[in-house]
């Protein structure tokens, strides 16, 4: 899965922010991907270089459990921390003009944008 990545990488550089470091877990059954332990993106990014970033894309799938990974992770790293699923939820509850506050979710849905 590593050119998919590659793919999602190369599509956020081309908006004009730099990725520092990525990795691919390499699950190609989508229902494999929805069954990881939610926790799992919590222990995924130690194998990330995160010196110098301004913000964490914990993950780019909207298939994978992350959420319960997301405020523990930035807690960790003092850094925003943003995923796939938060950001379709932020702009769900933005379309919906409803508020954007998730508690424990991470930056993006505080209720600050």
């Amino acid at each position: 899965m590593k050119p998919l990545t590659k793919l999602v990488v190369d599509y956020i550089e081309h908006e004009g922010i730099e990725v520092h470091d990525s990795l691919s877990l390499e699950i190609a059954d989508n229902l494999k991907v929805g069954a990881q332990d939610p926790m799992a993106p919590a222990s995924h990014v130690a194998r990330l270089d995160t010196r110098g970033v301004d913000a964490v894309v914990l993950s780019a799938c909207v298939q994978m459990p992350s959420l319960a990974s997301i405020q523990p992770v930035q807690d960790r790293l003092g850094l925003p921390v943003v995923t796939a699923a938060a950001a379709t939820v932020y702009r769900m509850l933005k379309v919906l003009d409803l508020e954007t506050r998730v508690p424990d979710a991470g930056e993006l849905l505080t209720g600050k944008y």
